[in-house]
């Protein structure tokens, strides 16, 4: 994994455009395309014309792309629109996008999903497997690793957090009981693909009234399965489109994870340099900022203006 010795920057150099060492990824810059839905596949099959212009059209050579939310199975689709990752057609879509990322230089991370919810006990091992072979079918179309998807809502942040898990087996109540899916999920994908192949996003301030204890206890216990990076949400940015300050900080996170540290929400040029800079993280990933500028790193380069992103 990263040593900390590699997370310092040089004084001369703009942090967000300064090299980064992931695992065994070298990256030229630290500016990561965040995942963004796009609903443009067809049937849960992702479009390969639609898929290599938008994904190459923001590739550079060394940087990170994280994929659009991709089902883990037929059951864990809010629409036929969003892509899958579960059978083999899915799989032979992907790869010409994935191919086209990787043509130009880049580092591609397919992000799995699962929307939820209301799991019977016996149904649990079922979705854990789910997550496993869709890490699996990942790697096979091309992709260099995979993010689980554990923020916003979705099911495993549906387990996450107090406020939506009322269970009462060994999923719910206690902090460990309700950490412990997303703990199983990444311990089988670390155990068919690899460690250094897994990283994870997590949104602990979002609809949650402890989330210190939350986003620590995860951060800490990430750290005996040795993934690659964690991937979390600034607490401003509470609402989608909307962004609130708040005291909060994800530095005690950042601090207590031994790996990679990806920042994201609401950050422009300016804050994702101060980030950087003052060892708040190692990554800030853009959504809407590089879904309205295809060319943001050459952008953050030339310090040139930016196209202001619609809803």
């Amino acid at each position: 994994m990263t040593e900390k010795g590699e997370k310092q920057v040089g004084e001369m150099q703009s942090p967000l455009l300064s090299p980064y060492k992931m695992g065994k990824f070298k990256l030229a810059h630290r500016v990561v395309l965040a995942p963004l839905s796009r609903g443009g596949s067809f049937g849960n099959i992702p479009q390969p014309h639609g898929g290599i212009f938008h994904y190459s059209q923001r590739t550079t050579k060394g940087g990170l792309l994280i994929s659009e939310a991709t089902g883990v199975s037929n059951t864990a689709q809010w629409s036929r629109e969003t892509p899958g990752i579960w059978s083999q057609n899915q799989v032979e879509a992907w790869k010409p996008i994935v191919d086209a990322v990787h043509e130009k230089g880049g580092i591609f991370f397919c992000q799995l999903w699962h929307v939820g919810r209301k799991l019977k006990t016996e149904e649990i091992p079922l979705v854990v497997d789910e997550f496993r072979v869709a890490a699996r079918n990942s790697i096979e179309a091309g992709f260099d690793g995979v993010e689980i998807h554990g923020a916003y809502g979705y099911l495993m942040d549906q387990f996450l957090k107090a406020k939506t898990n009322n269970r009462t087996d060994q999923y719910g109540g206690s902090l460990e009981n309700r950490c412990r899916l997303a703990l199983e999920i990444v311990d089988a994908i670390v155990k068919e693909i690899g460690a250094d192949k897994v990283g994870i996003r997590l949104s602990p301030f979002s609809d949650n009234s402890n989330p210190n204890a939350l986003g620590l206890y995860m951060a800490r216990s990430l750290n005996a399965y040795n993934i690659l990076y964690c991937h979390m949400i600034q607490p401003r940015m509470k609402y989608l489109g909307k962004k609130v300050d708040r005291p909060q900080s994800l530095v005690p996170m950042r601090k207590a994870f031994n790996g990679t540290f990806i920042s994201a929400g609401e950050y422009d040029m300016e804050s994702g340099n101060n980030a950087v800079a003052t060892n708040q993280t190692d990554l800030v990933a853009y959504g809407r900022l590089f879904l309205a500028n295809p060319d943001l790193p050459k952008r953050f380069e030339l310090n040139a203006p930016l196209n202001k992103y619609e809803f």
